[in-house]
């Protein structure tokens, strides 16, 4: 076996979380090892088509957003979600969203009013993964090891070490580190590793999914295309997601109760039923993969070095994009945390931090998931008989289908309340005030200061976004030009606590900036806000560094 090779972190997992975590850490100056069983270049499931706004943000702030933005569909491919009777057949209603285009161009939508320089964006992971690892791979302090299969893991109050071989050549290999984030998808390695378990509910629904390549199908469309495109009639209820725009689907057959099992399911057949094509349409399978929708959140998060993020903590039904973009959030909440230890000015136990924050979060956005799940199923159950008639009759019911089938997904589709409304109420690292943050559902949001929100976002007078000013740590946002922070200044240089200041004109701000003075954190949460600093900032700096913990 080669001798130990020494790193800060190592990430067991280069799809998009794992990714995610390794470049938010080496903004950060921290060194990263990530560990990948995969070929370089090698090809990511078709699984996760959308993401976030939040995680664009992210994107953003790790300088990648613009690429990912760049990639995708078509600029003028609508990334609308249709419902029709088949994806050849009649359109019950659609929630418009814009593509690549629409966005520069400012075309109307349900989201286009959010408050950030970055909306979501349609693209499947086959084409944002690539583009991650990219960047990745390209930052100082990254190395990636491509075709390394871990076989231990084992940590003590020093480190912690991982063996394993490399694929290819057999050869035996270990590595060292001072912490390990594993994500490693939803049959984790490092999940056993950590002694957790997978608690909630094994099967919330039963998909039959098959990526195939069928040219000819866009040219059938009675109706504009769009990004997604649900079919309901009461033969076969299911969707198909535009993966290039031209040639390229994802077809999702939801099985139905009765069915007992995936193979008592004709696929071929069920793909004709939601395409609304006859035995003469041609299409190609590419991959094809059978799969429950579940909830399940691990019972822990973390054991002492070695923590988990994305579907190695958490497994849920993609409604929402909270799959992947769930992780993305884990990554970003953990890497600036697990940064301020090893760089020192934060004190280890800020690391139960990333449990006390996350695990309720991911606990709460479940239970949305599966609710809409539950909501979805029983509108695939009642889909009307006469759907297709042509007549007074057949039209009324398509009428009443597609008003329920627009306020039911609308919220989901364009979820602000899941982007911007999620707040933490039970961490260690944030100076709470006694006002209780706002309630927020799957769609909908109330922008707040209250300690624990997502510091309100505005586009500064001279054009530029807020956490563009703020930048990549602390900030303190005065908006009081009178407010003396001179004193949180010099505690924090002594102490090491990176932070600035940034001055506002409290006219510019949303009505949520109420107080003279705002400490927003790494992760753009608010950690403190008043109108006069406290006559101990050592200690309300000994807060949120972890001191006090």
């Amino acid at each position: 076996m080669s001798g130990a090779q020494q790193h800060s972190v190592i990430v067991v997992g280069a799809g998009p979380v794992g990714l995610t975590v390794a470049m938010d850490l080496a903004s950060r100056g921290v060194s990263v090892l990530v560990l990948e069983k995969r070929y370089r270049g090698e090809a990511p499931s078709v699984k996760c088509n959308h993401v976030s706004a939040r995680s664009m943000e992210i994107f953003r702030r790790l300088g990648v957003a613009g690429a990912v933005r760049a990639a995708g569909l078509p600029d003028e491919y609508p990334h609308d979600i249709a419902y029709r009777t088949s994806a050849t057949g009649i359109e019950l209603t659609r929630i418009p969203i814009p593509g690549r285009a629409g966005r520069v161009r400012k075309d109307p939508g349900p989201d286009t009013d959010w408050p950030t320089m970055e909306p979501p964006h349609r693209i499947n992971q086959i084409y944002l993964e690539p583009i991650l690892f990219t960047h990745a791979e390209a930052m100082p302090g990254v190395t990636i090891q491509n075709r390394f299969e871990v076989s231990e893991v084992t940590q003590d109050e020093l480190g912690i070490r991982v063996q394993g071989r490399d694929l290819d050549t057999g050869e035996a290999l270990s590595f060292s580190a001072d912490y390990l984030v594993g994500c490693d998808g939803g049959r984790s390695y490092i999940r056993t590793v950590i002694g957790a378990n997978l608690v909630g509910d094994a099967v919330i629904q039963r998909v039959q999914s098959t990526y195939i390549r069928a040219p000819k199908l866009l040219e059938m469309f009675r109706y504009e295309p769009a990004w997604a495109t649900f079919s309901l009639n009461p033969k076969r209820c299911g969707n198909m997601y535009a993966i290039d725009g031209k040639t390229l689907w994802l077809v999702h057959n939801y099985l139905k109760d009765d069915e007992a099992d995936f193979e008592s399911v004709d696929r071929d057949l069920s793909i004709r039923q939601i395409l609304g094509v006859g035995e003469d349409f041609e299409y190609e399978v590419i991959s094809k993969e059978d799969w429950y929708g579940r909830r399940l959140v691990a019972d822990r998060f973390r054991d002492r070095r070695i923590f988990i993020c994305g579907d190695a903590a958490h497994l849920w039904v993609p409604y929402a994009g909270y799959g992947m973009n769930a992780g993305i959030a884990d990554a970003a909440n953990l890497a600036w945390v697990l940064a301020a230890v090893v760089r020192g000015w934060g004190d280890e136990r800020m690391l139960q931090a990333y449990v006390s924050e996350r695990h309720p979060i991911t606990s709460q956005v479940s239970h949305f998931v599966m609710d809409h799940a539950h909501a979805m199923a029983t509108e695939r159950r009642i889909v009307p008989e006469n759907i297709e008639a042509q007549d007074e009759a057949g039209e009324a019911v398509r009428r009443e289908v597609g008003q329920r089938a627009y306020e039911l997904n609308v919220q989901q589709y364009c979820c602000a309340g899941l982007n911007f409304g999620y707040f933490y109420d039970q961490s260690p690292l944030i100076a709470y005030d006694g006002e209780k943050q706002p309630a927020y559902t799957m769609g909908s949001f109330t922008p707040s200061t209250v300690p624990g929100c997502r510091t309100p976002h505005f586009v500064l007078p001279d054009g530029r976004s807020l956490y563009d000013a703020m930048g990549a740590d602390y900030c303190v946002l005065r908006l009081d030009p009178d407010a003396d922070v001179q004193p949180l200044l010099q505690a924090a240089a002594q102490q090491g606590v990176p932070i600035k200041v940034l001055d506002l004109d409290r006219r510019g701000a949303p009505e949520a900036y109420r107080h003279a003075l705002l400490i927003s954190r790494p992760d753009q949460h608010v950690a403190w806000r008043g109108d006069v600093l406290p006559v101990d900032c050592t200690a309300l700096l000994d807060r949120l560094r972890g001191v006090l913990n």
